[in-house]
């Protein structure tokens, strides 16, 4: 029998999770903690509505929030000096994978030094952190549960990928009442984003059955409520399923990783600063198509989580219900079938193509993948 890892924090679930961040801070040992957010999720107030429980649990804190989407590694060591010049012993990332992973780096830098580019990569945490408490507001990054940070390194202007074991939060708390504040457009994106993170751990090299039953609980989930949850802002039910795929589909990429649509769109991210989930959800039916052949079983086994009929279909012919579903359900919410007008020359796409092939996420993907693949998956969605 082959052994199998998995890694999770502590896990808090369910309306009303927030008000638990005192106590939790409390068990790990906290005494002041820095909290990490963005200027977008200040203004929803979730930041204000997780202090007071901090006040009550008898802590400190200081709120920094200096920070853009797609976080750049400049930024981060901005916020390692505040959080060094301030005396704090722990992090707290609440918002949407950036601040997260922001916060996780912080984390990482406070105790390992160095700069943040030096753990580009996997397993290069040589010291314990700091505790680390997240708080995601968003239903797509995962980054609450993973075990992976990822940073733009503003001069070679690409995403890094940073791996350890190290970055996997203490304790994550998950309150889908924190989906309630964001609009149709985030709402999409980030939720194609979980639906994204769910296939590519689902097919990726490195699945096993502990995975697998997250990635495919995921698809089911977000294939049913990402409609209902973009369309209607304040539906709980939806917001409570859409967490739960966010997270579980975070839970399977941290363990199984992912594949190319990630190696991709980290170059749009980088190079471009385009939103995550949006270039997820452009590039994802496309790579499914390239990688059809080697994962027929497991795109039969998606276009059944995805509610599609495939009695009686040939293994080719039900693989590919799992890319027209896919199709359909991003049209449905109104995702781009093509990458917006971004003046992407025939120079850039080349660079773009050959920084994917370097990005970790490559080294898991079903199909082995050369440039010329990368450049033309890139041209058919331009």
């Amino acid at each position: 029998m082959e052994l199998y890892k998995f890694v999770s924090p502590e896990i808090i679930f369910g309306r009303g999770a927030l008000e638990q961040v005192g106590e939790s801070l409390v068990r790990l040992g906290v005494k002041k903690v820095f909290i990490v957010s963005d200027p977008g999720v200040m203004e929803a107030g979730w930041v204000d509505k997780a202090v007071p429980p901090i006040k009550e649990a008898g802590l400190d804190y200081i709120i920094w929030h200096d920070i853009t989407s797609n976080p750049k590694d400049h930024e981060v060591h901005k916020g390692l000096e505040k959080y060094l010049e301030t005396g704090c012993n722990a992090v707290l990332g609440i918002g949407g994978g950036s601040s997260i992973d922001t916060a996780k780096a912080i984390a990482l830098l406070s105790t390992n030094g160095g700069h943040i580019s030096d753990f580009e990569g996997a397993d290069k945490v040589q010291q314990a952190l700091p505790p680390i408490v997240a708080v995601p507001t968003t239903a797509g990054s995962g980054a609450e549960v993973t075990q992976l940070a990822v940073v733009t390194n503003t001069k070679r202007q690409m995403k890094m990928v940073i791996g350890s074991k190290s970055l996997v939060p203490d304790i994550s708390l998950i309150d889908p009442r924190t989906l309630t504040t964001k609009d149709k457009q985030l709402t999409a994106n980030t939720g194609m984003d979980a639906l994204t993170h769910a296939i590519e751990a689902y097919v990726s090299l490195a699945a096993t059955p502990l995975t697998d039953i997250q990635a495919l609980n995921a698809i089911k989930l977000a294939t049913r409520y990402l409609p209902v949850s973009v369309s209607n802002r304040t539906n709980l039910e939806a917001k409570d399923a859409m967490a739960m795929a966010s997270l579980q589909a975070g839970l399977a990429l941290s363990n199984a990783i992912l594949g190319l649509v990630h190696a991709m769109s980290h170059q749009l991210g980088g190079l471009l600063d385009m939103p995550h989930g949006e270039a997820n959800a452009i590039l994802l039916p496309s790579v499914m198509e390239y990688n059809l052949s080697s994962a027929i079983e497991r795109f039969g086994s998606i276009a059944e989580a995805m509610d599609q009929r495939v009695f009686g279909l040939s293994r080719r012919d039900a693989a590919q219900k799992a890319i027209e579903a896919v199709r359909r359900l991003a049209k449905d919410i109104g995702i781009l079938e093509k990458l917006p007008e971004v003046g992407l020359t025939d120079e850039l796409l080349i660079k773009l193509s050959e920084n994917a092939m370097v990005d970790v996420c490559i080294i898991t993907n079903p199909k082995e993948v050369q440039v010329d693949d990368i450049l033309k998956l890139f041209t058919a969605v331009l």
